[in-house]
């Protein structure tokens, strides 16, 4: 979905991203508390079905919290563009480093791009580890400030400044007042 709006130059409407990102956020909520890590949250992992419900799939990185270590130290497990600094210097991440990797998500949602790209991976993990955050509503001005602030919490770098739980950010998520008609918009 993401692609097709892309190539048409648009973005998806802003209830649509909300609901979108409530749906994963509540897969993911649902796999924490059953112990699971799942360490790769990216569009690619994120289905809708034919009745628009969204599926969180690919656990194929996933980690049982309480688990043994398999992952050597100092290993990147994810996807450069959606891990979390954490992860992008070796560390195993945890529950914060999935929901980081969600506001990466919901970043591009709402502004129609990653919040940092580069010519390389390595170079990606460097920015997402020492770059500021470019500001989403800088790119898309017609993001709500609450969601803005949603993003910016959810991709802190340090994970002690993130949220803490994904049932935090759900909660603030589902306060976020969208127009109902808002229709596609083209980021800056």
């Amino acid at each position: 979905v993401i692609k097709e709006k892309r190539s048409r130059g648009d973005l998806m409407p802003l209830s649509e991203t909300i609901r979108i990102a409530l749906g994963i956020g509540r897969a993911l909520a649902y796999a924490h508390k059953q112990g699971v890590l799942h360490r790769d949250i990216k569009p690619a992992n994120v289905m809708l079905n034919q009745d628009q419900r969204v599926v969180l799939t690919d656990f194929g990185l996933a980690k049982i919290l309480s688990g043994p270590q398999f992952t050597t130290t100092g290993a990147m497990v994810g996807t450069p563009a959606y891990m979390a600094p954490e992860q992008g210097i070796g560390q195993p991440g945890d529950i914060r480093s999935d929901i980081y990797s969600m506001g990466v998500v919901l970043y591009q949602l709402t502004t129609g791009r990653l919040p940092f790209v580069a010519e390389t991976p390595l170079a990606i993990v460097f920015k997402h580890v020492n770059a500021p955050l470019p500001l989403p509503r800088a790119i898309n001005a017609e993001i709500p400030k609450r969601l803005e602030d949603i993003i910016v919490k959810a991709l802190a770098k340090a994970p002690e400044d993130r949220y803490q739980i994904v049932d935090s950010l759900l909660e603030e998520l589902a306060r976020v007042e969208v127009n109902e008609g808002d229709i596609p918009r083209r980021p800056n």
